[in-house]
């Protein structure tokens, strides 16, 4: 089984693999003219807009349902990782992918809008609807949903377990068995709560967390300032293989920044579009934009702050390809929560190791916590009407691969993740390359309102977009009222 994981990570993260995710990025960068720079004002703007309804979450929970999915062990353990194995100049191939993979949060998200529905009064939406709905290829909008579905509930909420129970065991001497069940039981309360529960626990959990972290890491940069030239001339010295340790590791910083900077922001794997759907908006747009804002909040931010925490007290190795170190600074300690840990206590004795325990609890919990979201949405869009006993068995599983997780190794959680990870990356991303075209138009009807002084509204029939069902109904009503 670990070989079979590890030769399917090695075709899903191979080095073209890793050029061609760039590429998408940078062409929707291109296409959208990059909107990441020009609407940042809106971006913020938009995050506080917008009110929750019956059937839909406010735009600020759909945010903060999509931070949890993004902010959690990636921005801890996975940044670790990335410098352990690609030297600090996988820290700037993470900022580059957050920064072009803002535009991909854009389409996937806008487009999850388009062609969201209204189902058991609940607003529904993401890859498998737009696959099917936009394409019309209704057997790769299945493919999507049941490999979504494997990965959310089964492969990847063990790498967020086993990172909660690795850090209570390091800083409370936990068994990872008791932090396993705590986690659960917690879980099962949230989820069995309902698409309610689950936005209301993310709006008060996600911006407390992300703000005490970053905080955290300000002061440890402000205690050593000093080293800021130097920090920031490496990182970039690495990147491109310039400095004179790390110059041999060009071609591992770029994959494992990429690598860990997707499994951290989620930037084109589809996992954003799904709260994305169902936020209340009044145009598609809106949402894609607070979304594409969701990947820098993620990474430009929180993983900064854990990479900066990290090289400002120089607190980790970095490992050759040949097996020797680089730099060996932390001897006998794995790549992961215990660089944060160590590098936290080397400005503030005794405090390192529950923080970041504690913290890796908040950010790996709510993003289990979204992982269901997302794969109640796509069984949701496999069975069509709700079903209480598929919906139980979902919640079973979840709850049973978070467990597994906290017991297992990290080595073994981190490969199974990859693999989920890979797996729905390159179903999304044919998908969105096939589908931008409504995603652009509606970029564009969004700007020529605007420009207008008006609110943008959106109307899917003026723009030539079909199968947006939802909206095409949302506009009938409307007429109906006006007349």
């Amino acid at each position: 089984m670990a070989e079979f994981v590890s030769g399917l990570n090695s075709i899903l993260w191979s080095t073209p693999v890793i050029y061609i995710l760039l590429g998408v990025g940078l062409l929707f960068s291109i296409l959208t003219r990059f909107l990441q720079v020009r609407h940042i004002k809106d971006m913020i703007m938009l995050m506080f807009q917008g009110k929750s309804s019956e059937a839909g979450v406010s735009s600020f929970q759909a945010l903060s349902i999509a931070l949890s999915g993004r902010v959690g062990t990636g921005n801890i353990a996975g940044v670790a990782t990335a410098i352990a194995f690609g030297g600090p100049g996988a820290v700037f191939w993470m900022w580059a992918i957050a920064f072009i993979g803002a535009s991909s949060a854009f389409v996937e998200s806008t487009l999850a809008q388009i062609y969201k529905v209204k189902q058991d009064g609940q607003y529904r939406g993401g890859p498998a609807y737009y696959i099917e709905k936009g394409i019309g290829w209704k057997w790769f909008a299945v493919l999507f949903a049941i490999a979504a579905i494997i990965a959310m509930a089964i492969l990847m909420p063990g790498v967020q377990a086993n990172s909660i129970a690795l850090g209570m065991k390091n800083a409370f001497g936990l068994s990872p068995a008791i932090s396993g069940i705590a986690v659960v039981v917690l879980l099962g309360f949230i989820i069995f709560g309902g698409t309610k529960r689950i936005a209301n626990a993310a709006q008060l959990i996600v911006p407390f967390m992300a703000l005490g972290y970053i905080l955290l890491s300000v002061i440890i940069v402000i205690m050593n300032i000093s080293e800021l030239p130097n920090v920031i001339g490496l990182i970039f010295r690495s990147a491109f293989g310039a400095d004179s340790a790390f110059g041999g590791l060009i071609g591992m910083a770029v994959a494992w920044g990429v690598k860990r900077g997707i499994y951290s922001n989620e930037a084109g794997q589809g996992t954003g579009a799904h709260p994305a759907a169902a936020a209340e908006v009044s145009h598609p747009a809106k949402q894609g934009l607070v979304q594409a804002f969701s990947v820098y909040i993620d990474t430009l931010f929180v993983c900064s702050a854990t990479a900066f925490m990290i090289l400002f007290t120089g607190m980790y190795n970095t490992q050759a390809e040949n097996g020797s170190f680089i730099v060996n600074n932390l001897k006998g300690i794995e790549a992961g929560p215990g660089y944060t840990q160590a590098a936290i206590d080397s400005v503030l004795p005794g405090f390192g190791a529950g923080f970041v325990a504690i913290a890796l609890f908040f950010f790996a919990f709510t993003t289990i916590m979204a992982y269901y979201y997302i794969a109640e949405t796509n069984l949701t869009y496999l069975f069509r009407k709700n079903s209480k006993w598929t919906s139980l068995v979902l919640k079973v599983v979840i709850m049973a691969a978070t467990f597994y997780g906290s017991v297992k190794t990290a080595e073994v959680a981190w490969a199974l993740g990859d693999a989920g990870l890979g797996i729905m990356v390159w179903l999304n991303v044919i998908a969105i390359l096939i589908l931008a075209k409504p995603a652009l138009l509606a970029l564009k009807d969004y700007e020529r309102q605007k420009k207008q002084g008006l609110d943008p509204v959106f109307d899917p029939k003026a723009l030539g977009i079909k199968n947006a069902s939802y909206w095409e109904t949302s506009q009938t009503v409307k007429k109906e009222n006006i007349s």
